[in-house]
């Protein structure tokens, strides 16, 4: 009886620190973001939670403000996350195999932004200069990535819940059955 107790113990006790940070990061997103941030960060509500993007206008100032004028008309609601590669990337902001989305492209912003798990940055057709609406999230470090996309923004709460997108199949990364946006927008609009 004893044994099974200290069993018990030790296993809630293990148990702790993971609960304890799922509970961090779902209190982090509901957090208020300090006014002048807020006008440079993005939300994304999914079925699984909140996902919130600081973007970087001081490195790419035209992307930034291109997705904040996509956001701003409601363009990214109902998209799908239609390309998830396990253990590299998100991808939405249009369809699979279809580079489209808004019809504006934008010139590439290559700049020195990281290519660490939670970055975000657009993508493109085989010209780099053909960013449209499409974006993804990285799952994992990719340094592989560094200097062939325009890197906008990082998530800074939400990642436990970029980790819950469904997954594509690992010869492509099409997502059969994607999850969808619920809502994008500016959090300082909220």
């Amino acid at each position: 009886m004893t044994t099974k107790i200290v069993l018990l113990f030790l296993a809630l006790f293990a148990a702790l620190p993971a609960y304890a940070a799922s509970t961090d990061a779902e209190a982090n997103a509901k957090q208020p973001v300090e006014s002048s941030v807020s006008k440079n960060v993005v939300f994304i509500d999914l079925k699984y939670g909140r996902i919130l993007i600081k973007m970087h206008p001081e490195l790419a100032p035209k992307h930034v403000a291109r997705i904040k004028q996509l956001v701003s008309q409601g363009f990214y609601t109902g998209l799908p996350w239609f390309r998830v590669i396990d253990g590299f990337m998100a991808q939405t902001g249009g369809s699979y195999g279809d580079r489209g989305g808004s019809g504006q492209t934008v010139p590439a912003e290559i700049n020195a932004g990281r290519t660490t798990r939670g970055a975000v940055f657009m993508s493109h057709g085989k010209d780099i200069n053909s960013a449209d609406s499409q974006f993804f999230i990285l799952l994992a470090d990719s340094p592989h990535i560094k200097g062939r996309f325009t890197y906008w923004g990082e998530v800074i709460a939400g990642m436990d819940v970029v980790d819950k997108i469904e997954k594509g199949n690992s010869l492509n990364g099409r997502v059969e059955r994607p999850d969808r946006i619920i809502k994008m927008g500016l959090l300082s609009n909220e």
